[in-house]
């Protein structure tokens, strides 16, 4: 007896749904045909690994990059942001056995009992505990999950810097609220949600700018000030002006420093409780000022820097809306080379503690080349929790061919990525 094949396979195999799943694409047209392969192979890789399923829904989020506003996201502060045209897919349908299977390529399957959802510290750091940290929001907000089988593909590179976590994260999220959800929440709930998950369950105090920009897409100036983050869409077309939008790996993968990068919301809160609010944006940089020799006294020049730094930055961030709002690049492109010296100087998130050879380079470094190949013509700046990660570079187009064969001779392997910043947030479709 011939085996039956699910009416959406059989419609993808014949291009029915070419059209459908066209918005899930971060692509130019000319990509879509790869991008149809993509989804055809989690949908292959859903059903070997757990077997045939009726239904089934794909799933999409980007990776991001940050433009402006580094480590202020959590202090009550503002950053510019963008989704970028790499991102993680995946293919969802249910199973019978309450549990919540996760197969990502290349990773060991993650299972999640649906029905003991309290954190562990002992998963601290792990998929585990992201999974069942999404999962206990979902059922705090009325989710009745069931059991669920997903299958991920990913071209976000882990530990660079464009936020692979975050794109997983808002991925569950959106997954669990189109299966579970009767009343579905927002992108920017999605976002906090996977916040929350990274803040209490997987050990981690980021702030929630890569998971917004993540789920919202687009280009946005996200502002903290309130308890529901504020997402304002801005125009940024880097081509339009002449310029190219490139990361450089430093393969220092920032995920291995935690305990550094936990730091910076630690100092900056110190401040802040010194300065008796219990964030920095609760206050002013002249009361900073007015206090700054006590600051220094009880808390030391490091502390006092990155609060220097954190009040800097916000006022940039709101010069490079001013700029791109003008059509002034320039000037935007002068606030991120401000941006990248405040964080080496004062913030002093460019590089870990060890040294970095061959495969691992000090992004400092990579930020020192940038400002040897491409002085004031271009800028360059290390974006998100640092330590590692990518350093984002404004290259003129004409020069973007050189300067990424450059830098990749300079490090000794292929460091450079051009992308395109702006595309989609997170979505969905259902096949059946």
């Amino acid at each position: 007896m011939m085996k039956s094949i699910p009416v959406w396979k059989q419609e993808l195999s014949d291009g029915v749904h070419a059209a459908r799943l066209a918005s899930l694409y971060c692509c130019a047209p000319a990509e879509t045909a790869s991008e149809a392969a993509r989804y055809a192979a989690v949908l292959d890789g859903l059903e070997k690994t757990f077997g045939s399923h009726a239904e089934a829904g794909l799933y999409s989020a980007p990776g991001r990059t940050e433009i402006g506003g580094n480590h202020t996201d959590h202090q009550h502060g503002r950053v510019l942001a963008g989704s970028v045209n790499i991102d993680m897919i995946a293919a969802a349908a249910p199973n019978d056995k309450n549990q919540l299977r996760v197969q990502s390529e290349g990773y060991d399957l993650c299972v999640i009992d649906l029905n003991d959802l309290e954190a562990r510290k002992e998963e601290e750091n792990t998929t585990a505990s992201l999974l069942r940290g999404e999962c206990a929001a979902f059922t705090q907000r009325g989710a009745k999950l069931a059991g669920l089988d997903v299958y991920i593909s990913s071209n976000v590179p882990k530990g660079s810097g464009v936020s692979s976590s975050a794109a997983f994260e808002v991925l569950i999220g959106v997954i669990l609220n189109d299966c579970f959800m009767t009343e579905k929440v927002s992108p920017i709930a999605i976002a906090q949600i996977g916040q929350w998950a990274e803040n209490v369950y997987f050990g981690k105090p980021c702030g929630a700018q890569d998971q917004l920009a993540s789920a919202c897409g687009g280009t946005v100036l996200l502002d903290f000030a309130s308890a529901v983050p504020q997402v304002t869409p801005l125009a940024f077309d880097a081509t339009g002006v002449g310029y190219a939008v490139v990361l450089i790996d430093s393969r220092q993968d920032h995920s291995v420093h935690t305990e550094e990068f936990a730091s910076v919301p630690a100092d900056m809160r110190m401040v802040a409780n010194h300065l008796g609010v219990a964030r920095l944006g609760d206050t002013t940089a002249d009361v900073l000022l007015a206090n700054l020799q006590d600051v220094r006294a009880a808390l030391g020049d490091g502390r006092a820097m990155r609060a220097l730094h954190y009040f800097d930055e916000v006022a940039r961030v709101d010069r490079q809306r001013e700029a791109l709002e003008a059509g002034d690049f320039p000037l935007f492109l002068k606030c991120v080379r401000l941006s990248g010296a405040s964080s080496a100087q004062f913030l002093q998130n460019v590089s870990p503690r060890d040294t970095g050879s061959g495969e691992r380079q000090p992004a400092m470094l990579i930020q020192g080349l940038c400002a040897h190949l491409l002085s004031e013509e271009g800028a360059w700046r290390i974006h998100g929790g640092g330590f590692g990660g990518s350093v984002l570079a404004l290259v003129p187009r004409a020069e973007v061919a050189d300067f990424m064969e450059t830098m990749d001779k300079l490090l000794g392997y292929r460091a450079c990525r051009e992308v395109v910043v702006g595309g989609p947030g997170v979505l969905a479709r259902r096949l059946s």
